[in-house]
């Protein structure tokens, strides 16, 4: 875990209800998969938001906008923000294979962006199913096509790509799967893969780091922390809506 006081390059709108927050600074240490914690002014806790992107010069936040915490969050265009990162396990890139696919639904596609451009470095052939409910939600579709990345975009109402949920749209043909997104998708995803796979999953958390023991989920191998363990758990071990 690393904190510290990190100025903003810029936080734009890129969808609807979508921003891309940059902040400055040496990030390089970051992996795919893992999160930072930002501490907002006026409120309690901190929120918790998927690494888009990590670098020696910034650190990329996608975040949706779903309650007063981010809300307030998107109106910051200047000024320093406590960050706590390299929070959570990440993904584990020695299980890819040479066909890697990656799933993502909504607010859960960030990571696989910057988990796609480590697996494309690696030489990998890498396809992936990012999942939105309309057109005016779908973000970072063609930044995965300039990685070289195969896409396809499903919206339920289909307005845009494939009519349907991501497991409507799933390849013949992927050695391993990475996934990130509500716990719905999550299981549906579960359901239809014939690979084992990486599952990302979203939850409330305290702290962020492990100590207050809040966001714990029980599996195969005993309770697990989100925010310490995960948020990355293998598809093995996962027990469905078993909380602690």
């Amino acid at each position: 875990m690393k904190n510290g006081i990190y100025p903003i390059i810029s936080n734009e709108k890129i969808a609807e209800n979508v921003f891309k927050l940059n902040l400055a600074g040496d990030f390089s240490s970051a992996k795919p998969g893992q999160f930072a914690n930002l501490k907002l002014s006026g409120f309690y806790l901190r929120r918790p938001l998927s690494v888009h992107h990590a670098d020696g010069e910034k650190l990329s936040l996608i975040y949706k906008v779903v309650g007063k915490g981010t809300e307030h969050l998107s109106g910051l265009k200047a000024g320093d923000i406590d960050t706590l990162w390299d929070l959570g396990n990440g993904y584990d890139l020695s299980a890819a294979g040479e066909y890697p696919l990656l799933i993502g639904g909504g607010a859960g596609v960030p990571p696989l962006c910057f988990l796609a451009e480590r697996l494309v470095a690696a030489g990998k052939k890498v396809s992936a199913v990012i999942g939105f409910n309309r057109k005016e939600e779908v973000f970072c579709e063609e930044e995965l096509k300039a990685l070289g990345v195969k896409v396809t975009v499903t919206t339920a109402d289909g307005s845009f790509g494939v009519k349907g949920f991501v497991t409507d749209a799933l390849p013949e043909k992927y050695s391993y799967v990475y996934t990130c997104g509500p716990e719905p998708m999550l299981k549906a995803v579960y359901g239809a893969i014939t690979t084992g796979g990486d599952f990302s999953f979203e939850e409330r958390m305290g702290c962020g780091f492990g100590a207050c023991m809040g966001c714990s989920c029980k599996t195969v191998t005993g309770y697990k922390r989100i925010c310490k363990e995960g948020p990355v758990l293998k598809k093995e071990e996962i027990l469905w809506r078993i909380q602690g």
